[in-house]
């Protein structure tokens, strides 16, 4: 006898349905029907579709708003008088073309989409090459032409039987499954029912139930990468995810209103009160919590500037509270621009203090609602005072012409001297003197002197008037309790009818701001009624302040008008308001109608009415019970006065819904009251 080869080539004939084959155990056979290449391009596909989309989206608009979109309007870069040059040019800078693409955000942003994006395309060709999901065609198996005749169908059968046999693959569940459907696509085109099954439900075991399978790649099931699929799963599910949701939540955590950290509203509310001044709030904002990691000094020569630049502001600084690196660093630097001494400081110097000139709108807001909530008017004017000097790059000391292009000292002297009519001690007076009797223009250039004129131009003259009155009252007068109003009119002298107040002329605040103004009306004891910005730009602006009248007697409020921007254009009023006795008003008269209205009860009454009319009948039919079971056991007793009553009104009612017609089960009380007492 002659040795049998390792592995031979069965005949067709030899394997009985495909149903019937010898098959894989239960667990790796259902591994390979679950996990699908196929179906898991296509699932990732659809999963990298969901962030490409967004993200290209983001990508290009960035891309063309750095480069062609965005306007010179759009970010305030705008140039009014000379003096404006240097800072449009920095914002173009810093806000145009390759320094808007160079933020960590959007480069860690680029890199991973450019990185998805690859493999996008890598899933689109081999989704391309073999794309079919769980499909079963015998003729793509056997790798043969669609239109292939019977020998043709053998050949490839013999040959790919042969390249996968267990025997020559030994323990490859692949090869095996492999192996398997070779065997049943030859069964497909050559048994008669198999292929009439095929033609005919796409499966030579004809009509089968939906199978669904996962969209993940089968080599996750290979024994060979096990510990790292599971490395892998613990990393991003212990790892990745917490930690995520825990930075998320955290970072998120530490903000509050305005973008501001909770601990900067702890901070504030610590440091402000109502004997807080002016000078002191440099250094209080310059505790805030969102310039403790920037502003703290790390090396001994950010330590010696610190105090270099100390040495020149120290004069007109007030004397520290705190001695932490972060105050008195953050308070140094708000003192060398409110000082105008921004030129001794370091390139990193400066570039911390645009960052808190940049944060210093919304924090000093933070400052008003502080004050607000803590109810100290003066505290809150002062803030919006620290804001102005803030943003023109001036001090307590300084005059409010130095807000002018190209005025200095000199310049404010001469305009301070000569006669009444042209004298100039704030920018208040100097924008109202005509222009050609205007001083401090003598040693300037033409293009100064066309500047200083503009900047006149541009900053607001405001008149404000007020009015208190009751809405909907024909008089003018207010009773004690009424909701009165106190209506704020301002008007922009200085703008045409159809013209808007535009971005603030400060040159030396390296952002634009636009122009807005503070309302606040309060007591003669420094309580806050209201307190609001109004940020609409119009020539006339009407702004309401609503409030409930006090006891009887006159009264004298406080009203504010602050700028946002502008020293020296502050205007304080006072609002006098009487309250009369409403004792002498005339009586309000009900309407009937509206009387009735008021007497019908409620949806929820007459529910509630439904339940006790309910719980009453079911407790008469148990007192009815009794009461026979009570004849039943005491025999037949003569009825007293009392029964005899409600016997009689039982019959009137049963009359009076005869009466009615006859149908009608009513209980009213009413009708068997009048038909008994017509009785």
């Amino acid at each position: 006898t002659s040795k049998q080869p390792a592995f031979y080539w069965p005949h067709p004939k030899a394997f009985p349905p495909f149903r019937q084959l010898p098959s894989l155990p239960k667990e790796e056979y259902r591994k390979m029907l679950q996990y699908d290449n196929n179906a898991f391009y296509f699932v990732a596909l659809s999963f990298l579709t969901f962030y490409l989309v967004p993200s290209w989206y983001v990508i290009i608009r960035r891309v063309y708003r750095a480069f062609i979109g965005l306007k010179d309007e759009d970010i305030g870069a705008v140039t009014r008088t000379s003096a404006e040059k240097e800072k449009v040019a920095k914002l173009k800078k810093s806000s145009k073309g390759f320094s808007q693409l160079k933020s960590k955000g959007f480069l860690i942003n680029l890199a991973l989409t450019v990185a998805l994006t690859a493999l996008f395309v890598v899933l689109v060709m081999n989704v391309s090459s073999d794309g079919e999901v769980n499909s079963f065609d015998p003729f793509h198996i056997l790798g043969v032409d669609s239109g292939a005749d019977t020998k043709a169908i053998k050949k490839a059968y013999k040959k790919m039987s042969l390249m996968y046999h267990p025997d020559k693959n030994p323990n490859n569940p692949a090869a095996e499954a492999k192996f398997m459907m070779v065997a049943k696509a030859y069964e497909a085109l050559t048994d008669p029912t198999a292929k009439e099954n095929y033609e005919k439900y796409g499966n030579p075991d004809g009509k089968q139930s939906l199978q669904v399978s996962i969209g993940l790649p089968s080599w996750l099931l290979d024994t060979n990468h096990r510990n790292i699929v599971l490395m892998a799963y613990l990393i991003i599910m212990v790892g990745v995810i917490p930690f995520c949701v825990w930075r998320y939540y955290s970072d998120s955590s530490k903000f509050g209103d305005k973008d501001v950290m909770y601990d900067t509203y702890a901070w504030y509310h610590h440091n402000l009160n109502e004997h807080t001044l002016v000078k002191s709030l440099p250094e209080i904002i310059a505790g805030s919590a969102e310039f403790r990691q920037r502003n703290l000094p790390h090396t001994a020569e950010e330590k010696a500037e610190v105090s270099r630049v100390m040495n020149g502001v120290r004069s007109q600084m007030q004397k520290p509270k705190y001695n932490h690196p972060v105050c008195v660093t953050g308070n140094v630097l708000m003192h060398a621009h409110l000082l105008r001494q921004t030129d001794k400081l370091s390139p990193k110097a400066k570039d911390d203090l645009a960052y808190m000139l940049r944060n210093s709108n919304g924090l000093i807001e933070a400052m008003i609602t502080v004050c607000q909530h803590e109810d100290q008017l003066q505290t809150a004017v002062n803030c919006i005072n620290f804001g102005q000097f803030v943003t023109q790059a001036l001090w307590t000391r300084d005059s409010s012409l130095l807000q002018l292009p190209h005025f200095t000292d000199e310049e404010v002297k001469h305009c301070e001297k000569g006669k009444a009519s042209v004298r100039a001690k704030d920018i208040g007076e100097y924008i109202k003197v005509p222009d050609e009797e205007k001083k401090g223009l003598a040693d300037m250039s033409d293009q100064q002197k066309r500047d200083v004129l503009s900047c006149c131009k541009l900053i607001p003259d405001l008149d404000v008037k007020t009015r208190v009155f009751v809405d909907d009252d024909e008089d003018d007068k207010v009773y004690e309790g009424d909701l009165c109003t106190v209506r704020v009119t301002l008007t922009r002298n200085n703008l045409g009818e159809d013209e808007k107040a535009g971005l603030v002329h400060a040159p030396r605040f390296p952002f634009p701001k636009q122009e807005a103004w503070w309302v606040i009306l309060g007591t003669r004891e420094g309580k806050i009624i209201s307190i609001e910005k109004v940020t609409k730009p119009t020539k006339v602006v009407e702004h309401d302040i609503k409030f409930l009248a006090p006891r009887v007697g006159e009264y004298e409020f406080d009203l504010h008008v602050v700028s946002n921007a502008y020293v020296g254009l502050d205007k304080k009023m006072k609002v006098e308001l009487t309250t009369l006795d409403n004792s002498t008003l005339p009586e309000y008269k009900i309407h009937p109608d509206d009387a009735e209205l008021d007497d019908e009860p409620t949806l929820f009454e007459e529910m509630m009415n439904a339940n006790v009319e309910e719980d009453s009948d079911s407790d008469e039919e148990d007192s009815d019970e009794e009461d026979s079971d009570e004849e039943e056991e005491e025999g037949i007793r003569e009825m007293s006065a009392a029964e005899r009553k409600k016997e009689e009104l039982r019959k009137a009612r049963k009359k009076a819904a005869a009466a009615a017609g006859g149908d009608d089960d009513s209980d009213d009380d009413s009708s068997v009251e009048e038909v008994y007492s017509e009785k």
